[in-house]
């Protein structure tokens, strides 16, 4: 006997679910942001699906901030210095940084690059969902970079992403992008705003339950925003733009959030 599937109407720009539509949001005052999204199955062991979400490495247990160790999260360099100062001093692990820009400004390059760096001294897997392996693999030729180390996956699916990752144990994981992976019990399509919501809080689990710093390529809208869901840029520690004209050599580097470290920090880049 088939059951009618349940819906929920959520606002774009916060996040905010309500049982019908309307014209404007009552939390964020928005017009005509409401859209609706189809739920899933609800999964059978709810709390399972959120544990874990900052961390959990000292279960329920109450600490005070003295009590906290420090030391077991030391910063380790992108390998390139303008990188490490948008990022507050280095990648941290366990951390989740958003790289958004426009098409062709070169997040995916600059990816590439930070990883083949990375691969020669840890473990580096980068996740392509737009590219096939040997597009990216043409690109790391034309570029000059090693590519003797790091390690490459193309899939969609974050379930099997997360746990090729938890097979082969890598330090730092790029997907790219978070507009084209999904979760198969959500039924709506990639790049809506309940695929990129859940996804990007299951890699988010994934990262402060592992230690690995998780890189999540995003696509822009045409005002120069991050597309998807306001949530999702609460949700990660890290979000930089890269900014430019396509025709011109030069891009900008600027951190809009950092949990980490200072915001608004801009750096240039030449497009070699």
């Amino acid at each position: 006997m088939s059951t009618k599937q349940k819906s929920a109407f959520v606002c774009n720009d916060c996040g905010a679910d309500f049982k019908k539509w309307q014209g404007q949001c009552p939390e964020c005052n928005a017009w005509n942001s409401i859209v609706e999204v189809r739920l899933g199955p609800t999964p059978s062991n709810r709390s399972a699906k959120f544990e874990g979400y900052a961390g959990g490495a000292s279960g329920n247990k109450v600490q005070t901030l003295a009590e906290i160790s420090l030391g077991d999260v030391p910063r380790f360099s992108s390998g390139t210095s303008e990188f490490d100062r948008v990022l507050g001093g280095g990648f941290v692990p366990g951390s989740v940084v958003l790289i958004g820009g426009n098409p062709g400004a070169g997040k995916s390059t600059l990816l590439l690059q930070t990883l083949c760096f990375l691969a020669r001294n840890m473990n580096a897997l980068y996740v392509t969902g737009e590219e096939s392996l040997q597009q990216v693999a043409m690109r790391a030729q034309r570029l000059g970079l090693p590519t003797d180390k790091l390690q490459m996956l193309s899939e969609t699916n974050v379930e099997t992403i997360c746990a090729t990752a938890q097979q082969i144990s890598p330090k730092v994981m790029v997907v790219d992008s978070i507009q084209v992976v999904h979760m198969e019990d959500i039924s709506s399509a990639p790049g809506s705003v309940s695929q990129v919501r859940e996804s990007a809080a299951y890699l988010t689990r994934f990262a402060k339950q592992t230690g690995t710093v998780v890189i999540l390529v995003g696509h822009v809208t045409k005002d120069g925003s991050l597309a998807g869901p306001k949530v999702l840029e609460h949700m990660i520690d890290c979000s930089i733009l890269l900014e430019g004209d396509n025709d011109s050599r030069f891009r900008t580097l600027r951190g809009n959030k950092n949990r980490f470290g200072a915001v608004n920090e801009l750096v240039m880049l030449q497009i070699v």
